[in-house]
């Protein structure tokens, strides 16, 4: 087999890909301080998580706050294991719209802070606060319709994990294009793991329309209906690219699956609502937006065993532009790559990412080098699990496990969304892409 667990990949640019240019790191001054330097920084990229309330053990909003953790974010952010951004940096599409890494000079700050006794500095140096809304922000702008579960759905203190299904009739008259979607828990944070919508379009008995998990069984997954939109810890909203969005129709049903779990300690209500932020009346996309998991058909983790890998196939029936790529896996995932077979048989590496269960992660690709695929490719998920006592989120390396829903058990899968173009569109915006690459390598030289 060609891949082991990437450290480094080589990446063959493809002609539909066009590099873009990095940015120029910021000059790292001679001497740093927390007032000047560092906190400018974790305004930007931490404090949006570690703030009270928010979902960071704790907050790092002044220099009295930070002061203490200063070697421990020294750790992580040479470790890159804060921000949390996984994506492997020497392989693979490099620019993506929601990137929140930090860059090397910024890396090289907080280490220099750091080093140096963590100094504060001069008070008057300290940026303004930041203003941060409300823990129940919307992403995607003001949504236009707000779906929520009729009641609570309560958790007891002690119980097995569970997977409510929740059809939910949001009362929608006319025909609609999504133009955003975004989740977000408003009851119960603490007991939920996951939360996954889906349409259930009028009259579709096939697709588990009016049918509840009531019998005694969750709804399986063909029974869900077409995906919407998932929550989870590290997840945002989807805002759809410009003249692409999704069509949901008059009449449709929301289904919600919960997946939820008990904190010991008390009975806990969870409760949801699910934002649609539509293109005005009449508009129509260019694009329809497709989402699906790529996933392994099995998966069979041995016993103290590492770098298990499972892979997944599906091949594009046109062309299409790959919007994003999240990797999906349990506690004993490790990494995912994602590349695409063409039909002349070149193979490219799209994506690589570190796996971490507590982040799960949608990278968005930025418009200008989100992969544009010709008709024919095969795109290859490529999973790597440790079941070793190495593994820090391993609940029982002495287990043999296989796929469940549980999170002692375990998937291999990756989220994707594209959408389809015709050969024509397809054509033209290779052709544009090569073009300003001709200008970005013309004005380099």
């Amino acid at each position: 087999m060609r891949f082991v667990v990437p450290v480094s990949l080589a990446l063959v640019i493809t002609a539909a890909a066009v590099p873009m240019q990095a940015g120029q790191s910021t000059p790292v001054p001679a001497s740093v301080t927390f007032t000047k330097d560092v906190a400018p920084i974790l305004q930007k990229n931490c404090q949006a998580c570690h703030r009270p309330g928010s979902i960071a053990p704790m907050p790092l909003l002044n220099y009295e706050q930070a002061r203490p953790w200063a070697r421990s974010i020294k750790e992580q952010v040479i470790l890159r294991q804060m921000p949390p951004w996984f994506i492997d940096k020497n392989v693979g599409v490099q620019h993506f719209s929601n990137d929140r890494s930090l860059t090397e000079s910024e890396i090289e700050i907080i280490a220099k802070w750091v080093d140096a006794g963590a100094p504060q500095g001069n008070p008057g140096d300290m940026p303004p606060p930041r203003q941060f809304p409300a823990a129940e922000t919307w992403q995607i702008g003001n949504p236009d319709v707000v779906v929520s579960l009729p009641k609570d759905y309560v958790v007891k203190a002690k119980a097995p994990d569970q997977w409510p299904d929740i059809l939910v009739d949001p009362g929608l008259k006319e025909d609609r294009y999504i133009q955003g979607v975004q989740i977000i828990p408003t009851k119960g944070y603490t007991v939920i793991h996951h939360i996954r919508t889906s349409i259930v379009e009028p009259n579709d008995a096939s697709r588990g329309s009016g049918r509840l998990d009531d019998a005694g069984r969750p709804l399986e997954v063909g029974e869900q209906g077409v995906f919407l939109n998932e929550y989870a810890i590290g997840k945002q909203g989807d805002v759809f690219p410009d003249g692409s969005g999704r069509l949901i129709k008059a009449g449709t049903k929301i289904n919600f699956q919960l997946h939820v779990h008990s904190t010991g300690k008390e009975d806990t209500g969870a409760n949801v609502a699910l934002g649609l932020k539509f293109y005005p009346r009449g508009y129509v996309p260019k694009h329809v937006i497709s989402s699906t998991t790529v996933s392994a058909p099995q998966v069979d983790l041995r016993p103290h065993t590492d770098n298990i890998r499972s892979d997944g196939y599906m091949t594009l029936p046109q062309a299409a532009r790959l919007l994003s790529f999240q990797p999906h896996m349990h506690n004993r995932g490790k990494a995912e790559c994602l590349e695409a077979i063409y039909p002349n048989g070149r193979v490219e590496t799209l994506s690589c990412a570190k796996f971490r269960f507590n982040w799960h992660l949608n990278y968005v690709y930025a418009d200008d080098t989100a992969p544009l695929l010709p008709k024919g490719t095969v795109l290859h998920a490529i999973m790597w699990h440790d079941n070793t006592a190495k593994n820090p989120f391993n609940p029982d390396p002495d287990a043999q496990i296989t796929y469940g829903q549980r999170t002692v058990d375990e998937m291999s899968s990756a989220w994707l969304s594209w959408y389809y173009m015709s050969d024509e569109d397809y054509k033209q915006e290779v052709e544009a892409r090569r073009a300003r690459r001709a200008v970005v390598t013309t004005s380099s030289n």
